[in-house]
């Protein structure tokens, strides 16, 4: 049924237990799963060398903390992925699910208060509204 899964992440404990349902769903279905995590950037990317040395350092940052969600709950046979990507994050993940031919996405929603969730919207809600492939939302 799935082949193979993804599993946005930003490193946070908030993550485990949707990470737990990723790596649960990979067994059952003998899915691959594509651990990603990413860096939100403003606009395009930049190239000055500041600007560059920082965004590299947030990216090593980033798969550092996508690798720690890993190893707390990867179960052993399972084939993972970790991939760093920038840009806007529904975006990023959407365009992913696309790219990589995901089957499905189990991501963390982040339990935001309703003001909150008026204000700055739910990168879930866009990804559940855009993706090409089934959303699980896992409640923290």
């Amino acid at each position: 049924m799935y082949d193979t899964i993804l599993f946005p992440t930003d490193g946070s404990e908030a993550t485990i237990g949707a990470a737990e349902h990723a790596f649960s769903h990979a067994e059952r279905y003998d899915a691959s799963i594509h651990v990603l995590s990413i860096v939100e950037v403003a606009g395009g990317l930049g190239t000055a060398g500041r600007e560059r040395a920082a965004l590299d350092e947030r990216r090593d940052e980033r798969a550092s903390a996508a690798e720690r969600v890993v190893s707390e709950v990867e179960p052993d046979g399972v084939e993972t992925t970790v991939a760093v990507e920038f840009g806007s994050p529904a975006r990023v993940i959407t365009d992913y699910v696309d790219r990589n031919a995901i089957d499905l996405v189990v991501m963390s929603t982040k339990g935001r208060s309703g003001a909150e969730r008026i204000v700055f919207g739910s990168i879930t809600d866009e990804v559940v509204r855009r993706a090409d492939a089934p959303v699980l939302a896992v409640r923290r």
